[in-house]
Parts: structure tokens; C-alpha cells; sequence
């Protein structure tokens, strides 16, 4: 899968917008840079697509954070490698892979023949940290549906527990999903510094290019940090 540098201009296919929504900062440093993210290819294999997080954004480049909201009102946890994914809703219980840019400047991928599998950007936050950790999926891949096939169907308000390795759970809230057309990314609404822990969940979704061997937009989940608790 391949998908261009994203805009902020235009979103496509949008769904569960609302009230639900928490507000966004501007982008800022996490763990020491900002993000923009771009996206890196899988190869040709058929209908084996996802987005990565991948080009660091430099301090200087971004925008001026708002005064207003600046102050965290949530719950948050210290920096943890999360280990574990669990969303009942859609029967979800898989094991996380840690992700980094690679020498090419885009994420590497998660292996393609695994679909129970999610990764996490960790040069960003981690699920429970103030901010907005990313964590990315397969929809499927050319053996069948994989992990996040079922990602479009949850609602505001679906649980997205994360097990983390300092032996916490950090309980998430769905608030939105959207659709946005790969074009035109809005990066700013996506991968934004946030006040408040906040998770977002991103596969390949919209119409499937088959010329292109490529989905044509990408699932956004947005959720918050609802509560903790000890790991059983």
C-alpha cells in the first residue's frame, strides 16, 4: 500500500462525528519531536494494506499550541510499553510489535503474514500518557481479514483495553471514527498533541483500488483514557 503525503484540506466518508469528539491541540514535541505522518508500502500483495506513521515533525514547524484547553483535566499513567490489545465488541485480543522509522524515513511495517498483530509507534507516546499514542492495524492482508477487520463497526463508547508492561490496564473510551480520504489526510485532527491521554486506532478503509493494490482512505478511531487498573 502506498499513500501520499496527507493534507488537512478535505475528509471523505466520514462517520460518528459529533458530540463525542474531545478537543485537539496543535502538533508539539512527543518524546521529543512532533509528527507527521505519511505511509508506508506493504508491496503488491493483494488487499495488504495499512498506514504508518512515519516523517518526524521538527519543534520549530509547528503550528503555536492554543492557550485555551491547554491544562489536562484526565486521568493519565507514566510511559509504558503497552503488550497487549483487547476490544470485546469486535472479539480483538492481540499482542503488540514495537514500531520505528526505518532508513528510508517511513515506519516499518508490521509483518504482513501475521493478522493478529498491532504495532505502536514507539517513538511516540504510550496508550495512557498524555498525548496521542498510535497504535495501527491490518483490515486484511492476501490470506484474509485480519486484525481490525472489524474496526469500522464499533460505536462511541466501545471499550479498547490496553495491557501495558508496568502491569496497568489503561481502560479507553471510543469518542469518534471517521474515514478520511488518503489525498487528503488532515494530520493536524489525527496526530495533534493532546492535553489529555487519548488513543487512536488507524487502518486501511474506503473503496479498494485494485489497479492501485491499495485502499483509497484510512479508519480513525479516537478515543480517551476512561480509567485504570491492575493487570490480572
Amino acid at each position: 500500500m502506498s499513500v501520499q503525503q496527507p493534507s488537512q484540506n478535505e475528509q471523505s466518508g466520514t462517520r460518528h462525528r459529533g458530540p463525542h469528539r474531545r478537543r485537539l491541540l496543535w502538533p508539539a514535541a512527543a518524546v521529543g519531536l512532533g509528527l507527521v505522518l505519511i505511509h508506508n508500502s506493504l508491496g503488491t500483495t493483494t488487499q495488504a494494506s495499512l498506514p504508518y506513521p512515519a516523517r518526524p515533525k521538527t519543534v520549530a514547524s509547528a503550528a503555536p499550541r492554543p492557550k485555551a484547553s491547554a491544562s489536562p483535566d484526565g486521568p493519565a499513567l507514566p510511559r509504558s510499553e503497552p503488550k497487549r490489545i483487547s476490544i470485546p465488541d469486535i472479539g480483538v485480543d492481540a499482542p503488540f510489535t514495537n514500531l520505528s522509522i526505518g532508513t528510508s524515513g517511513q515506519l516499518n511495517a508490521p509483518p504482513a503474514d501475521d493478522t493478529n498483530l498491532v504495532g505502536w509507534f514507539q517513538g511516540g507516546v504510550s496508550p495512557g500518557e498524555r498525548g496521542a499514542s498510535i497504535v495501527v492495524g491490518h483490515v486484511d492482508t492476501k490470506t484474509g481479514p485480519a486484525v481490525f477487520a472489524g474496526l469500522s463497526t464499533l460505536e462511541p463508547g466501545s471499550d479498547i483495553d490496553i495491557t501495558r508492561a508496568d502491569g496497568t490496564v489503561a481502560n479507553f473510551k471510543v469518542d469518534a471514527l471517521d474515514t478520511f480520504s488518503k489525498a487528503d489526510f488532515p494530520d493536524d485532527e489525527v496526530y495533534a498533541d493532546t492535553p489529555d491521554a487519548e488513543l487512536r486506532l488507524i487502518t486501511c478503509g474506503g473503496p479498494y483500488d485494485r489497479t492501485a493494490q491499495d485502499y483509497e482512505a484510512n479508519l480513525v478511531v479516537f478515543a480517551h483514557l476512561d480509567s485504570t487498573e491492575p493487570a490480572e
